[in-house]
């Protein structure tokens, strides 16, 4: 199984918006390598009754001199309900590597569908849900881009301040560690 390997990436609260035409919050995040901006992560949550559907895009392009030497792209849509994954479908381009996962709640687990194999997750599951703090308590979550469910350890690394548009603002930094992953939050 082929392990999922990133670098350390910092993403930034660049603010939360809630358009006034539709009910979906909507969360942007600039995301970092070695402090240069290599692209973003956005998500977008509407809330219908007891569910919750959430939609994320992400991009990076990493550019060495005159050409891109990375190149990511992640769709996913992901239902919740009382704060576990209920269903996820998620499409990745990794450099050229493509990944798919198809999970759904069946009884009380999630049967989880990747490329390589079918698997089954039982209880409260979550995913590297960014958009909710409530998945820093977690210490396994489903990686929707390749299906694997990882034992992870989070850390909290204090107070710090980013910029959000244009102003100081207090913010707090976490690590999250998984196998040969490495998140700055």
């Amino acid at each position: 199984m082929k392990k999922y390997v990133f670098v350390a990436l910092s993403f930034l609260f660049l603010g939360a918006t809630q358009a006034s035409t539709e009910p979906a919050q909507q969360w942007r995040f600039t995301v970092f390598l070695d402090n240069k901006e290599i692209g973003y992560h956005n998500f977008q949550i509407t809330d219908n009754e007891d569910r919750r559907s959430v939609v994320i895009d992400a991009q990076f392009n990493v550019k060495f001199l005159f050409f891109n030497a990375y190149r990511y792209q992640h769709n996913n849509r992901e239902i919740w309900s009382g704060g576990c994954l209920q269903g996820l479908e998620s499409r990745t381009d990794d450099n050229g590597e493509l990944f798919k996962v198809d999970a759904k709640k069946r009884d009380e687990r999630i049967i989880v569908e990747s490329l390589s194999e079918k698997t089954n997750v039982s209880g409260c599951v979550k995913s590297f849900a960014y958009w909710d703090a409530s998945f820093l308590s977690a210490d396994k979550l489903l990686n929707a881009q390749t299906g694997e469910y990882l034992d992870v350890e989070i850390k909290d690394l204090g107070s710090d301040q980013v910029q959000v548009k244009g102003k100081a603002t207090p913010a707090r930094r976490y690590r999250l560690t998984a196998d040969e992953l490495t998140i700055d939050l």
